[in-house]
């Protein structure tokens, strides 16, 4: 695919965005869209990104790399982010369901603590009720996380 081609060779040649962009003449940001999938370049930059990179339009425009190989390629349509905050987002998940689960047996067992943590609480919502809504809360910016699409 053209986007993870491109991420592949700018890599495979030490540039950056930055870098590449100046080589090309365009802006970093056309460089992150066309690696991410959001654009496609021109027929003039993708002559420009052939010449720079010295492979043909039909080798940048492949589904694989000729003489290269990068670990990106094994992800599909996804920019290179997008993995690393979708575990942040089950983490996040996962420790507010754990959070929740923990704080419901702790009221169950010790109904006592409860009731101080209430009496504690200057706040009108009581402190058990803060407690359950930061918790769920969490597990919501975890889902958020998890399914965001870019």
């Amino acid at each position: 695919m053209l986007s993870e081609n491109i991420y592949a060779l700018r890599r495979k040649n030490g540039l950056s965005q930055e870098q590449l962009a100046e080589r090309i003449g365009v802006s970093r940001q056309a460089i992150s869209k066309w690696e991410t999938g959001l654009s496609t370049p021109e027929l003039e930059k993708l002559k420009a990104l052939s010449e720079c990179f010295q492979v043909t339009i039909d080798e940048l425009a492949g589904n694989q790399i000729v003489g290269g190989s990068d670990d990106r390629t094994q992800e599909k349509d996804s920019p290179p982010r997008k993995a690393g905050e979708s575990r942040i987002g089950l983490v996040l998940c996962l420790i507010g369901a754990a959070c929740l689960i923990l704080f419901g047996a702790f009221t169950v067992l010790h109904p006592s603590s409860a009731g101080q943590i209430n009496e504690s609480s200057t706040i009108t919502l009581n402190g058990t009720g803060i407690l359950a809504a930061l918790f769920v809360l969490l597990m919501l910016l975890g889902m958020i996380l998890i399914f965001r699409r870019k």
